[in-house]
């Protein structure tokens, strides 16, 4: 008998005290378009990828790399140019972190404190 897939097109959901600002902020950074409501934000890529943000009274950051609280996700982004890329994700109000492990990636917070990556590859 033939497998079928029990779902499918799934999307990422990051909680966050600003949806809003969160998704201009990544629709910015991954020239994607950006739709906001009142407590629920998406980015959406021309190709249908999807990332949403929704709001959460109390929102507390996380603490990377210590894991209290939790990260409990973070994208990783390729890019062409480390350089580049930081200074532009800076410009867009992202924070570089202070921990650095690797060389071949950096690490960032965006606005809400969730951390993420650029890489190459």
């Amino acid at each position: 008998m033939a497998s079928m897939a029990i779902a499918r097109s799934p999307s990422i959901v990051i909680d966050c005290p600003d949806p809003g600002a969160l998704a201009r902020f990544y629709g910015a950074m991954l020239d994607w378009k950006v739709d906001v409501s009142s407590d629920w934000a998406e980015v959406r890529a021309e190709y249908g990828q999807c990332i949403s943000f929704q709001q959460v009274n109390g929102y507390t950051p996380p603490v990377w790399p210590t894991q209290e609280p939790p990260q409990q996700m973070h994208l990783d982004v390729i890019v062409d140019d480390l350089d580049a890329a930081e200074a532009a994700v800076l410009d867009l109000g992202a924070t570089k972190h202070s921990h650095q492990p690797g060389t071949s990636f950096r690490v960032f917070l965006d606005p809400a404190g969730h951390p993420f990556c650029l890489c190459v590859n």
